[in-house]
């Protein structure tokens, strides 16, 4: 890698040409993301992407006239210290808000190293450079902030920002709560069962643990396999299997751990209070999230713990 200090004058401008268009190609990918649940928000992308290839020609009209036509492939990762971004853009589904904010520290940070750059560089021509890529990036924030204005009103976002909440909801919320729900009332009858039947706490621990990680992988792949989000727009159907799962052993885990105590009375009562406390942020959840009144969501929880856990209790008595 070399420095940026090093580079030449011709080096300079084939690495801006290139930050041009690549920056113009992560602006198409956040427009194909956006394109179906916001696009409102992929317009804006659109007409960035569009100014960026624009301001690309400029350079490299500039570039042939004074180089000719050799343009040497430089690029951001060649250069140590330069601004790099993760590939944000190839992710699926794209998070309006991060989308947003990644756009705005692209352009500010791009502009803000080449005024760094600018200080420190010894040719004025390439310090004269430096700052006129740093003004053009700074027309960019600029033109995205109008474009936003123009395009991007405050009904469209207020309507993108509900179909995200929505599309979150589908995608993390929905999978996590049922995961939770099924890991932490459907161990208790295994876990309990074993534990008044056996009165021994390593016992118990090793049964709810086999219990909580055997539903996680069997809720994980439930849910992976119920439809692949293309219709109901509920996502990768393997991120909603791993969310699905890992909250499921969450779930069993939380009243499992317990039994790690020698003392079972000690045990048991732990374990209950961790019970009560799984089942009050589920209810929870689902009043902050699922329309539900806490009160209802609450009796909802209850009945269904309460039932599973006198089932236990009694087929462990048995």
């Amino acid at each position: 890698m070399k420095r940026f200090v090093d580079l030449t004058e011709q080096d300079i401008l084939a690495l801006a040409i290139s930050n041009e268009e690549e920056d113009s190609r992560i602006y198409r990918g956040f427009a194909e993301g956006l394109r179906e649940q916001a696009p409102a928000s992929a317009k804006v992308f659109d007409e960035m992407a569009e100014e960026e290839v624009r301001h690309r020609s400029m350079l490299f009209d500039l570039y042939r006239k004074k180089f000719g036509e050799y343009l040497p492939l430089i690029r951001r990762q060649d250069v140590k210290g330069f601004v790099r971004h993760k590939p944000l853009w190839l992710v699926r589904p794209l998070g309006l808000d991060e989308v947003r904010k990644y756009a705005a520290e692209m352009e500010y940070e791009t502009a803000r190293f080449y005024r760094k750059a600018a200080e420190t560089a010894r040719d004025a021509s390439v310090r004269k450079l430096l700052i006129e890529l740093a003004e053009a990036e700074d027309k960019h924030e600029n033109l995205a902030e109008k474009l936003g204005e123009q395009i991007l009103t405050k009904d469209a976002r207020s309507e993108e920002d509900e179909t995200a909440r929505r599309m979150f909801m589908l995608q993390y919320i929905q999978p996590g709560l049922v995961g939770l729900m099924d890991g932490s009332v459907s161990t208790l009858a295994p876990l309990f069962a074993a534990a008044f039947a056996t009165h021994h706490t390593w016992e118990t621990f090793l049964v709810g643990m086999a219990a909580s990680v055997g539903a996680g992988i069997s809720m994980a792949f439930a849910e992976a396999l119920s439809d692949d989000g293309s219709l109901t727009g509920r996502g990768a159907p393997w991120l909603r299997g791993v969310v699905t799962g890992v909250m499921t052993t969450i779930g069993g885990i939380g009243h499992t751990l317990p039994y790690l105590i020698p003392d079972f009375a000690t045990a048991t009562i732990v374990a209950v209070a961790v019970v009560v406390v799984e089942l009050a942020v589920i209810s929870w959840i689902r009043w902050r999230y699922m329309d539900t009144t806490f009160l209802a969501a609450a009796f909802q929880v209850a009945v269904g713990g309460a039932l599973v856990f006198l089932a236990g209790i009694l087929i462990g008595n048995a």
